[in-house]
């Protein structure tokens, strides 16, 4: 006789849902606290200097605000996608498309004055929205595998961004490097004083958070949206499209990731640059952010944030104790692994049952 089983959960509670995922994070920082001690450094010396490089003064909280608004805007729309079932893993090539498009409109569209930043934004969620909508449409009309086209679209929009600036775009102010020129100041995105805060791209992306939730809990799309995630032979059955579904969410999904991709170009670097440096994983750590926040677009505010503030903290032991940067990006990595493995607790639980004994009292 068994003593246990395994049954699936009719829906977590909320309690649940918190509890696991502080029990998950609290296992990723045991774990990465092993890597910091072989590497020489003390964890709980490394995690004081995380909280006080991110929390501990103005200029720590506004870096962490400043990371927060990329992860916030990718966040979001990274939440509808997976809300429908589909794995958008391309939220890094998104947002560099969106800085492409800003770029171009800065410096070679010809537009001029106030009108520069509007059709930054607009252009750069469009680019964002086109690039996402490619892999959206192999999967809904071709049942191309999601995750493999997202992803290696992120590849092709690196390329891309390595090729304008080491050939059409690259600045001739620059001497030599691979960079464009610096963008007007009229397409500079204003900052809250004093900081590196872009203010209308983090007023966006709460604005966004919003919305999301809106449509997903009180529209008739956002109903199917949910539908078509959580059945998909019901929806269709019910005679829900499927195409139109995914279309949508990922031309949010992407557009919103484009903006992100403004934000970093004209709110922080003025230039096209680097890749890497233009996004700092902004587009891959935003799949934590969205799946720490149980795919619930106002829980990504509280997310961006927390994780916006590892990301700062990360700096700061970085330059401290001289950690190489792949240990501090190990963080993510375990987050989200046992995030994922938490999922199994929130979805089923196991009981256990006390064993029958026999006519002789023997187990039955």
């Amino acid at each position: 006789m068994r003593l246990f089983t395994i049954e699936k959960r009719p829906s977590p509670s909320g309690g649940l849902v918190l509890l696991t995922s502080v029990l998950a994070i609290l296992a990723a920082l045991v774990v990465a606290g092993i890597f910091f001690w072989a590497w020489g450094a003390s964890p709980l010396h490394a995690y004081r200097l995380i909280l006080q490089g991110a929390l501990g003064s103005k200029l720590g909280l506004a870096e962490t605000v400043r990371r927060a608004i990329p992860l916030l805007l990718c966040g979001v729309g990274l939440t509808l996608a997976f809300r429908a079932l589909f794995w958008n893993i391309g939220a890094e090539g998104q947002l560099l498309l969106g800085a492409v498009a800003a770029t171009w409109v800065a410096l070679f569209s010809g537009l001029e004055g106030p009108w520069l930043i509007p059709a930054m934004l607009a252009l750069g969620f469009l680019a964002g929205a086109i690039w996402a909508l490619i892999p959206a449409l192999l999967k809904a009309r071709l049942g191309i595998n999601d995750v493999i086209t997202t992803l290696m679209m992120n590849y092709i929009a690196m390329y891309l961004v390595l090729y304008l600036i080491h050939g059409p775009w690259k600045g001739p102010q620059m001497r030599g490097f691979a960079y464009t020129d610096f963008f007007p100041k009229a397409a500079w995105l204003p900052l809250v004083p004093g900081t590196r805060i872009h203010w209308l791209t983090l007023i966006l992306g709460v604005l966004a958070a919003l919305g999301a939730y809106i449509l997903l809990t009180k529209t008739k799309r956002g109903f199917e949206i949910r539908v078509i995630g959580e059945n998909p032979e019901a929806a269709r059955f019910a005679g829900m499209s499927y195409t139109r579904t995914i279309l949508l969410v990922m031309a949010l999904s992407g557009g919103l990731a484009g903006l992100a991709g403004v934000g970093e170009v004209a709110g922080v670097h003025h230039i096209l640059r680097q890749p890497e440096q233009i996004s700092l994983g902004y587009g891959y750590t935003a799949i934590i952010v969205a799946w720490l926040a149980q795919r619930n677009p106002l829980a990504v505010i509280l997310t961006a944030l927390l994780l916006g503030a590892l990301m700062a903290g990360g700096d700061v032991i970085k330059a401290s104790l001289g950690l190489p940067f792949q240990l501090v990006n190990m963080f993510n990595g375990l987050i989200l692994a046992f995030l994922i493995s938490a999922e199994l607790l929130m979805r089923y639980k196991v009981s256990f049952r006390p064993r029958r004994k026999g006519w002789a009292g023997r187990p039955g």
